[in-house]
């Protein structure tokens, strides 16, 4: 809903020291006063995107428990100030002479006797304490010896606090008595950015409210609503641009919107308000994240050299890179981001592509580079050129394979497909080649192939499984984690023959693992597997079996004379690890043990 704005007093001022009663006096202008000021919430049902807050303490003030003090958190703008003001309000409400209330309410329709006064931040019995500027105890013992007093003419005394993690600890430690027992008139509201900095006693003692940034898309609206009652024509686009801008807090999200209304005459549109952000299009963002996902070098150096020709920061246009690049990786994982109202169509739609196109080790690495780049671009004297060796390493890692692929094709074998298809063909090349979208969009993307063996094999090997180690050699490979847990910790194998194995499953296991394992095998080596059950006790698992060994290893190593000679000249000593020692060509050969025969030694030697 739209904040009704309170206007000033309409009262005319005498005239003083010999001025012409005949003459008309002419009014000076009403002094402008900023959107983030004249649209500032009354009551809580203006408050937006803090329904939890406005729910907690409606339901508070029905029951009558209201508590004795508040904290408000939360980010810059986002109404902790304005939030105080509300339950000053509704703690001293009274809508007139005539008709009074029984006590505080939320319920407040019109303006009571004390509501303009509190909000206009001059009611004798509110008082507003800047902590930036009073934060010794002198200050905070002013207010303790006067919270004994009974309020002048409102239901209680109230002191407001901003910034109150700027107090001194001792002027803290001053508080804590009078804050845990006040008299039954006084109630305070803090308020703080830095809720870290509140010492834990202050905080036990109040009721801890952390207001949120606001959604996107409901500061959007709340935009659209204040342009329709200012009478400006603004783009949905543009006011999407501006909110997104704020990052959820509502007061710099007005304060742009003023900013965006005189830069445009008037008139908000997408393209001013970019000028005057600084940032590129977003069609051209998404143009520049296809041709370093592509590895068109040239193309990327000129879509960035255009955007900082129309006024784009170079720095900010990396940032805007990283969103995008953050937008299809959720896209990829979590299909309905796609459906986010703050979104435009273009994002909307070539986030789905990319996300469908690309794979997740490519996505990863494009937002580790872009997060180093851009603060080397920010504290770079050539934010530009710096920008655009940032491409060039995004543009050369999109198209390099990651690191199994990397290590298949190095031992000859062909690389798997990623897990995306068409935007996958890897190539192991010094550098990306540009190669021209059929189409424009992302399912053209396609890196250069690599180049032709001499002898091109007819076909890859088909995978073969000795033993069932192999198997989880091969779901570790797959990077298939949870699947290598459960059959380390959770199989007990009783047969197992390439293409059929039988297994017993330990206490605890998942019913679904023999499925599951035979579907994954089947992908993994292109034949079919026969996963079952068996009645038998079968094998330790392999996590036992590990134990096992390492259990006998560490008492052959306590037995070994050798040891125990050492663990008797350390007392408290003890074996941590034990660990097989790999000669190199270089070492000599080791000593016998103490008891072993030389000879016998000398014959076991290669």
């Amino acid at each position: 809903m739209t904040d009704t704005p309170i206007e000033p007093s309409g009262a005319d001022e005498p005239s003083f020291f010999g001025a012409d009663p005949a003459k008309p006096v002419a009014s000076a202008p009403a002094a402008y006063r900023v959107l983030a000021r004249k649209y500032r919430p009354q009551t809580f049902a203006d408050l937006i995107g803090q329904e939890a807050l406005v729910r907690t303490v409606t339901n508070a003030f029905a029951a009558n428990r209201i508590p004795q003090a508040w904290m408000l958190t939360g980010v810059r703008g986002v109404g902790k100030t304005t939030t105080a003001r509300i339950l000053a309000r509704a703690l001293n409400y009274a809508p007139g002479p005539e008709g009074g209330v029984p006590g505080p309410t939320v319920e407040m329709p019109v303006l009571g006797l004390h509501c303009r006064a509190i909000m206009e931040s001059r009611h004798v019995d509110v008082l507003e304490i800047d902590a930036a500027s009073h934060t010794g105890v002198d200050n905070i013992r002013q207010i303790t010896d006067a919270v004994r007093y009974a309020p002048v003419e409102a239901r209680y005394k109230v002191y407001i606090i901003d910034e109150v993690h700027m107090l001194s600890p001792a002027a803290f430690n001053a508080f804590l008595k009078t804050l845990e027992e006040p008299p039954p008139h006084a109630k305070f509201v803090f308020a703080t950015t830095e809720i870290r900095k509140v010492p834990v006693t202050i905080l036990s003692r109040c009721q801890r409210f952390d207001l949120r940034r606001v959604e996107t898309g409901v500061l959007t609206r709340h935009l659209a609503r204040i342009c329709t009652a200012e009478a400006v024509e603004a783009e949905e686009e543009a006011l999407a641009v501006i909110a997104r801008a704020a990052e959820g807090s509502v007061r710099d999200a007005l304060s742009l919107l003023d900013q965006a209304v005189a830069h445009g005459a008037g008139r908000v549109a997408a393209a001013s308000v970019r000028e005057m952000l600084g940032q590129a299009d977003r069609g051209q963002v998404v143009a520049l994240f296809e041709a370093a996902m592509r590895g068109d070098v040239p193309a990327s150096f000129a879509l960035l050299r255009r955007a900082w020709e129309g006024g784009a920061d170079p720095g900010q246009i990396l940032i805007d890179l990283a969103a995008f690049t953050h937008l299809v990786t959720r896209v990829r994982h979590v299909p309905q981001a796609a459906s986010d109202p703050a979104l435009t169509e273009t994002e909307r739609l070539r986030a789905t592509e990319f996300a469908s196109a690309l794979s997740v080790g490519t996505l990863s690495r494009a937002w580790q580079i872009l997060l180093k780049a851009i603060p080397e671009v920010a504290g770079s004297g050539q934010p530009l050129a710096a920008a655009e060796m940032a491409l060039v390493r995004l543009a050369y890692a999109a198209t390099l394979p990651g690191p199994e692929e990397a290590i298949r094709v190095l031992r000859g074998a062909e690389p798997r497909a990623r897990e995306a298809g068409p935007a996958a063909a890897p190539s192991l090349a010094p550098g990306p080649t540009p190669v021209a979208l059929s189409g424009g969009g992302a399912s053209a993307m396609r890196a250069p192939d690599p180049a032709p063996r001499a002898a091109p094999a007819a076909g890859p090997e088909p995978i073969r499984l000795a033993r069932f180690e192999d198997v989880v050699a091969l779901a570790r490979e797959n990077r298939e984690i949870g699947l290598v847990t459960a059959l380390e910790t959770a199989v007990r194998l009783v047969r197992f023959e390439d293409g059929h194995i039988e297994l017993a499953l330990a206490e605890g296991a998942p019913r679904t693992l023999p499925n599951d394992l035979a579907r994954v095998l089947d992908a993994w080596t292109g034949r079919r597997w026969i996963v079952a059950l068996s009645s038998e006790g079968g094998a330790p698992t392999l996590a036992e079996a590990r134990r096992q060994r390492e259990s006998e290893r560490r008492s052959d190593a306590v037995a070994h004379p050798l040891v125990q000679s050492v663990l008797a000249s350390f007392p408290g000593a003890t074996i941590v690890e034990v660990r097989d020692r790999v000669p190199s060509p270089d070492t000599e050969p080791a000593l016998p043990a103490p008891d072993a025969d030389p000879e016998e030694t000398r014959e076991d030697e290669p």
